[in-house]
């Protein structure tokens, strides 16, 4: 460990510098939280605008986790070869001038493109942070700091989703994304001044002012400086190709599938609640807050299951919260007319929800190397944004061929079954050891 930066942070106690990161991480997450749903709470005006049936607002509501896909396995690659640091930056700008055009759209086609480029930075954001905060954290809380960054996503649609319904009591849909493009671009300068590049990305790629960065970002961190960096034989490649050899191959395609059928569950709950509520009578604002109460749920999952990750396995964790999502969103869809009710429902069923997903995220941030895990999470997430992408379409066609609700949330409810079988053939870890500090 005396030359081994990357051994010295996973075996001792996290210091001040570190859990700055983790929390500046959780704060970008939640910045893609509402950056992702803001189309939702904007979804009923923009029908309404524009005059839209639902199948036409299903491709509207998929465009930016279409882009989420191209732009999480590019970008997350990328982070990979140039770092961390700068591709998170660039991320911030492509959001902040997506959600700014978003804003002053005409069209349904215009807002469709712009929402598109928004979900390219937002799938990079993704698969980046995801790796940072990995590679900040000890072997000890490692999974309990990315399932709390992952939580940052219902946190930012809870807190801009109570911005959301504020504003549509006062203004138009439009506002949502003036309010976070204004976000994004408040989070530029921040970045730039308080998130260092991960030690781990410079001790994979060794540059000639590696050590010396090293050595400043571990000074940071309170802890003592390396004197040379350990031996490699062979420079550890970044290639995105690396996922596929035999020794990862089971590994990503388990972990692809289990997140593109889980996301599926999840995004037909997010994206549709607003305009199931609106359908039930309700103004857009009540929608909004049913929508936030779903996210409640999912921060309060994040967190219990980011506690007991330190005492059950992740993977019996994550089967658990992946059967009990499937029987919740069922439950979901047998309709409530009292708006206390459905709120109430939205929010358990929220809960177990993203106790999968944050799940999936500490599997990601386990299984895959220091060199492959912006990569691996890009990929994973990238494709298994397919499924996010796919939900709302799917359930917007089945709500415009005349099914109910019932009959829809039952379809939709598939994903996380399928997702709980597929973990069932991924192996555990037998040489990962719990570490005591």
């Amino acid at each position: 460990m005396k030359n081994d930066p990357v051994s010295l942070i996973d075996q001792t106690p996290m210091g001040k510098a570190q859990i700055g990161v983790v929390l500046l991480c959780i704060l970008l997450n939640a910045l893609d939280g509402f950056d992702v749903l803001s189309i939702a709470f904007a979804s009923p005006g923009i029908a309404e605008e524009f005059t839209i049936n639902r199948a036409v607002l299903g491709v509207v509501l998929a465009m930016e986790l279409i882009g989420m896909c191209v732009g999480s396995v590019i970008l997350g690659n990328l982070a990979d070869n140039l770092g961390r640091r700068p591709v998170i930056l660039g991320c911030l700008v492509v959001m902040a001038l997506g959600m700014y055009f978003a804003g002053g759209a005409q069209s349904v086609n215009e807002l469709s493109f712009h929402r598109f480029y928004t979900g390219l930075g937002i799938g990079g954001m993704l698969a980046t942070t995801n790796a940072m905060v990995a590679e900040f954290s000890n072997l000890k809380h490692r999974s309990l700091c990315v399932m709390l960054m992952a939580g940052g996503y219902p946190l930012g649609v809870v807190i801009g989703g109570s911005v959301a319904s504020g504003l549509l009591v006062h203004d138009t849909w439009r506002a949502i994304f003036e309010f976070g493009a204004i976000a994004t671009v408040a989070f530029l300068p921040v970045v730039w001044f308080f998130l260092p590049e991960s030690v781990a990305y410079h001790t994979i790629k060794r540059g000639k002012d590696s050590l010396v960065k090293i050595n400043a970002c571990l000074k940071q961190m309170g802890k003592e400086g390396v004197d040379s960096l350990p031996d490699v034989t062979d420079k550890a490649k970044t290639s995105i190709f690396e996922l596929f050899k035999p020794a990862r191959l089971r590994i990503t395609i388990v972990l692809t599938i289990a997140y593109f059928m889980h996301i599926m569950t999840l995004y037909f709950l997010l994206k549709w609640t607003p305009k199931i509520v609106v359908d039930m009578g309700y103004s857009a604002s009540s929608a909004g807050g049913v929508l936030v109460w779903a996210n409640v749920g999912m921060l309060t999952g994040s967190i219990l299951f980011g506690l007991l990750s330190s005492r059950i396995a992740t993977r019996k964790l994550m089967s658990f919260a992946l059967v009990m999502s499937s029987v919740m969103i069922y439950i979901f869809g047998k309709g409530y007319s009292e708006l206390a009710q459905l709120s109430m429902v939205a929010g358990i069923t929220g809960f177990f929800i993203n106790g999968g997903v944050v799940g999936l995220y500490a599997l990601l941030a386990e299984y895959y190397p220091d060199n492959l895990r912006a990569s691996g999470t890009g990929f994973s997430i990238g494709v298994g944004r397919g499924g996010a992408a796919l939900s709302p379409i799917a359930a917007g066609v089945l709500f415009t061929a005349g099914y109910g609700l019932s009959v829809v949330a039952l379809f939709m409810a598939f994903g996380s079954v399928f997702a709980a079988i597929a973990l069932i053939f991924l192996k555990a870890r037998s040489h990962q050891e719990k570490v005591t500090l």
